[in-house]
């Protein structure tokens, strides 16, 4: 195979594995681009890096010191957790949106307002009971 068939190849790929859930898409990460700096990406865009995958939550031109682990700003990781731990946002990219689940101090709850910053038991959170 020539270095263009495999160019080509690989793109198709990439192409196909941007219509998979979030599901299919954990068992197989490295069919996505693997993070590296000065990459154009967009929202919903998912990336590969340190052997997880992430999901850019905002467009922005990557940087050496914006990797997907230290920048929840731009990139989460992808989850297909019920109830995953409940994380500081940082603003309203990634803010919690109504209906959302979480883990919060050994406790499960649904956010009940969009855009909620508050930490569960604060405001906009209502605990689940028997769960």
């Amino acid at each position: 195979m020539t270095l263009q068939e495999a160019q080509t190849y690989r793109q198709m790929i990439e192409e196909a594995a941007v219509s998979l859930t979030d599901a299919d898409a954990l068992k197989a990460p490295e069919l996505y681009p693997h993070w590296e700096p000065d990459m154009q990406v967009t929202v919903d865009e998912r990336m590969y890096y340190d052997e997880k995958l992430y999901r850019v939550v905002q467009a922005h031109t990557t940087q050496e010191d914006w990797e997907p682990d230290k920048t929840p700003a731009l990139f989460t990781e992808v989850s297909v957790e019920e109830w995953p731990e409940w994380k500081q946002p940082t603003g309203a990219q990634d803010a919690y949106r109504t209906g959302d689940k979480v883990s919060h101090n050994d406790k499960h709850w649904i956010n009940t307002v969009d855009y909620n910053v508050y930490e569960p038991g604060v405001y906009g959170w209502d605990e689940v009971q028997g769960e």
